[in-house]
């Protein structure tokens, strides 16, 4: 009979949840440790056994830190504004509220289920008014904000406003639009109040203006580059197009070189900081000018290779770049409309990963070039992205593959400036020993001098300079959707004000339905009462607009990165209604000490993260930098998905052993419809779905084998296995230490039913440690030698595997030392107390149980944690290899004690010995003490 996990489980998760055992205490002299899971959006479905690796792994090292003495900081709380909620709303008319709220509940019952040490006392949710008031008032904050390049950090907007009464711009070193009218002192005073207003736009952290974003029409809303994947919308799959809206957008861009820089001050995972690198995308090079035919203007470059100015024989112009349409001639017009409209429906991903697919157009127009002042026709092309640089570049199709199959495509001259090289078949795209030629003052050059002299020689001559550029783009803040953060902002001559801080938070209104107006405004365009009173400082029906003293207020809501941007800081105190966090929380806190995660938020959430923690740095709100010193990345536990085979145009299916030679389509088929054999039972999927209703099922032996496959576990492949079925069946012990022995918390990893049951066995062995004949039973007498050495190898191993995260091996090391201590029938508390202590953050329900067997009042969770004892790890034995000849041929097990002289004694002395002898006597024994035995004969 099994332990009695399921009465075991619902007492002492009753019991911590009453005494609320793993609340935080307050700030103190203790050691703190912050460990915190990136926190989920609650969605319909629930858990299935992937989502809990991650937090179980930080429990695990939750519960050791609370044995070591640590003050331990382990929240929870959910990032509830999502799309999911508000597509049902849209299906079914039922507030987003509603359906998160059900979603919550159904999330916390099994996350308790689990055991997980969390202090709920702390959650936090950003769909909470009280929550995301905190949320209004960062984007306040930035809103009143700019970046001042020369102390590097923001400053706030009134010091800009008080250095341009004073002196204008011409002194001022921000990071700002790039076409940012210089004002004198007296042109800023000329101007009015809305076109100040207007004016620091420029400026602000966060500002609104036209700007080229992914519009997903399905959706109804703006999609950030990392919501989109292959030029569909990442959540449902539907068409993006690439347009200019109005749209509020946060100036991350003015942090670039800081959170690269930074990248190097945290213990993050190599390849995510590595993502976060490409995605910043720092690059150093020159801008140079070329001067338009017939017009003022100038196309400004950025190039990484300056020294190949000389081999320029196009430029390429993104085809959203706003002088497009003013450069073409009216022989091109057609074609590049065309074209432009075409290009709208790529994404950027797929523009710039599709590099074989080459489109093109000419513009009719031409450049000259800024040394030679040779003619340089215009193109436009897809694989120039009109937000990275200035959306121009300059084409060297000697140099640069891309260009090269671009030039060759649409037969443009091909200039080679490189001293005997052959670019007959493929660009030079090599910097190392190359020597320009054709290149006028820089022939025979070598890059590093070409470089420095043509980036004179365009300084000198106004055409140039010596530049740095960033990948990173600011990041668009607007969602055209319902269920998000109302934006603090109401408009005053159209110019953006901010409602103050005092009257926050602004609460999400009701509307009669959640989809854009008929005359295509975000939803919130729906509620009867969205206009801002000025005088009465509230939100009253938009009848009473005046434009006088009542005004429309922002009708886009906030993103999904903006609520999880902050919430590590909230955690720290949480119910604050002051501030959004005390300066003795945050300077006890800190910093999460640890934190958990997918390598999936590389590009969204950790970077936002990152780059909301710097600005309330550098505003004084927060004492560091790095909200996180330490993450992991979890691995992804894969499904192991279900296949039948459908013979093709038919409705019928074939076993798997009968598919060879045949046409057939593999179709899912849900997992928990086939037996460990893989015999999928056709009667139940026969009912489970209608199109298997009628379909015929050709048998072999008289079973339907199907197909088996490791893939994403979803439920669109029908994989996934619900962790409720599995604490049911094997108990929430059992669920845990089977994700941790699958293997590398870091590494994916398939999931198999079938292994669970090693794991269960394991818990009951160590259950019937404890009990004779289903007694609880252990005894006071001196442990033995051998079991003090069991006990102090496993504790030294444990420690060390939970120091550095290799807790799948820990796992292997308890099993290990309960076979060992059944073996010698090992019954004494000496030794089985401090073992259950060790086990307790991995299975916290058996050990809770066990520690009250043997008579303790208080949990489990604050027993000091047990350490080794050297004296206990000392081998006394050494299991020596005996060679004759170099060549093994047993071992024998001899004290470490005993000098060369005793060891070669008693391997003499040894009757396989004397066997392999044979009568002859050695010519040498050869004794490394604690090593090797070798006989020469």
């Amino acid at each position: 009979m099994g332990y009695p996990f399921h009465e075991i489980e619902h007492k002492w998760q009753a019991f911590w949840a009453k005494k609320q055992t793993f609340k935080a205490q307050e700030l103190n002299d203790k050691p703190k440790y912050y460990v915190l899971d990136m926190f989920p959006y609650p969605s319909g479905a629930g858990l299935h056994v992937g989502h809990p690796l991650g937090y179980i792994a930080s429990d695990i090292v939750t519960r050791y830190k609370r044995h070591k003495g640590f003050n331990v900081l382990h929240p929870q709380g959910y990032d509830s504004f999502g799309l999911p909620a508000e597509q049902y709303a849209i299906q079914t008319g039922q507030h987003p509220a509603i359906t998160t709220k059900a979603n919550i509940k159904r999330y916390r019952e099994q996350l308790d289920r689990l055991g997980f040490s969390f202090d709920w006392s702390r959650e936090v949710r950003t769909s909470d008014p009280a929550y995301y008031r905190w949320t209004q008032w960062i984007f306040s904050l930035l809103f009143d904000s700019w970046y001042d390049t020369d102390k590097n950090k923001a400053r706030p907007i009134n010091e800009l406003i008080r250095i341009i009464e004073q002196a204008g711009t011409s002194d001022i070193n921000a990071l700002c639009d790039d076409d940012t009218p210089a004002l004198s002192a007296n042109a800023w005073k000329k101007l009015k109040p809305h076109e100040q207003q207007a004016y620091l736009l420029y400026y602000r952290l966060t500002y609104l203006a036209e700007t080229e974003v992914n519009w997903c029409p399905a959706l109804g809303t703006v999609l950030a580059n990392d919501e989109v994947v292959q030029g569909v919308s990442e959540r449902g799959g539907h068409p993006v197009e690439r347009k200019k809206m109005k749209q509020w957008s946060m100036r991350i861009s003015a942090y670039a070189d800081r959170l690269l820089q930074g990248l190097n001050d945290i213990d993050w995972p190599e390849p995510l900081k590595e993502m976060q690198r490409n995605w910043i995308g720092k690059s150093i090079g020159a801008s140079v000018r070329f001067q338009i035919e017939n017009s003022t203007k100038e196309i400004e470059v950025f190039t990484t290779r300056p020294d190949t100015l000389f081999g320029v024989t196009f430029l390429t112009l993104a085809p959203e770049h706003d002088w497009v349409d003013e450069l073409t001639t009216a022989a091109q017009k057609e074609a590049v409309s065309s074209y432009v409209r075409q290009s709208a429906q790529r994404s950027e991903r797929d523009r710039m990963s599709e590099v074989s697919k080459i489109t093109g157009v000419f513009t009719g127009a031409y450049a000259h070039h800024p040394i030679t002042n040779e003619k340089v026709p215009i193109w436009i092309g897809d694989y120039v992205l009109a937000g990275y640089g200035t959306g121009a570049v300059m084409a060297v199709p000697c140099g640069d593959q891309r260009d090269f199959d671009f030039a060759t495509h649409f037969n443009i001259p091909i200039k080679n400036i490189f001293k005997d090289v052959d670019i007959s078949k493929a660009a030079h795209v090599a910097k190392e020993n190359t020597v320009m030629a054709q290149s006028d003052f820089l022939d025979g050059l070598s890059y590093e001098e070409a470089t420095i002299k043509v980036i004179e020689q365009l300084t000198q001559s106004g055409m140039g300079e010596g530049a740095v550029t960033y990948r990173l783009r600011d990041a668009v803040f607007s969602r055209q959707r319902y269920w998000g953060e109302p934006i603090p902002v109401y408009y005053v001559n159209d110019q953006p004000q901010l409602i103050d801080e005092a009257y926050l938070p602004l609460i999400l209104p009701e509307v009669s339905k959640y989809l854009p107006t008929e005359d295509g405004a975000p939803p919130l365009g729906n509620a009867t009462d969205w206009a801002w009173d000025t005088q009465q400082n509230r939100v009253v029906s938009n009848d009473l607009i005046d434009y006088k003293t009542v005004f429309p207020l922002e009708k886009n809501t906030m993103p999904g990165w903006a609520g999880s941007s902050w919430y590590f800081n909230r955690y720290m105190d949480p119910h604050n209604q002051e501030v959004f966090a005390s300066k003795e929380a945050l300077n006890y806190w800190k910093e999460v000490d640890l934190y958990l995660g997918g390598s999936e938020h590389a590009t969204g959430h950790l970077l936002y993260a990152r780059f909301w923690q710097y600005f309330l740095y550098d505003m004084g709100l927060v004492p560091v930098q790095n909200f996180a010193k330490k993450l992991i990345n979890q691995g992804m536990i894969l499904g192991e998905s279900a296949f039948a085979y459908r013979l093709k145009d038919s409705q019928t299916f074939l076993s798997k052993g009968l598919c060879s030679g045949k046409e057939v389509v593999p179709v899912h088929v849900d997992v928990s419809l086939v037996s460990h054999q893989n015999e999928l039972d056709v009667a139940a999927v026969k009912k489970w779905q209608p199109h298997f209703a009628d379909a015929t099922f050709e048998l072999e032996n008289g079973k339907f084998i199907v197909g088996r496959e490791v893939e994403k576990m979803s439920k669109s492949k029908y994989n996934v296995v619900n962790p409720d079925a599995i604490c049911y069946q094997y108990g929430a012990d059992t669920l845990r230490m089977y994700e941790m022995f699958l293997g590398p918390v870091e590494q994916a990893k398939p999931w198999n039913t079938a292994g669970i049951s090693g794991v269960y066995n394991f818990l009951n062995k160590y259950w019937r440690l404890f009990h004779q004949e289903n007694t609880f039973s252990l005894n006071d007498t001196p442990a033995s030698k051998e079991a003090l050495k069991i006990l102090h190898k496993t504790i030294e191993k444990v420690t060390q595997d939970i120091e550095q995260f290799s807790l799948n091996t820990s796992v292997s090391s308890f099993m290990i030392a309960t076979n060992e201590l059944t073996a010698l029938k090992c019954t004494n508390r000496e030794i089985l107390e401090p073992l259950t202590v060790l086990l307790a953050p991995f299975a916290p329900h058996i050990c809770e149980e066990l520690w009250a067997l043997m008579g303790h009042k208080e949990s489990i969770s604050t027993v000091p944690y047990p350490v080794a004892d050297p004296q206990h790890l000392q081998e006394d034995t050494k299991e020596y290899p005996i060679s004759f000849n170099g060549k093994l041929r047993f071992t024998l097990p001899l004290g470490t004690a005993l000098s060369k002289d005793e060891i070669e004694v008693a391997v003499m002395q040894d009757d396989r010995t004397q066997t392999y002898l044979d009568g002859k006597t050695p010519i040498k024994v050869i004794v490394v003490p604690n090593k090797i035995v070798n006989i020469v004969i």
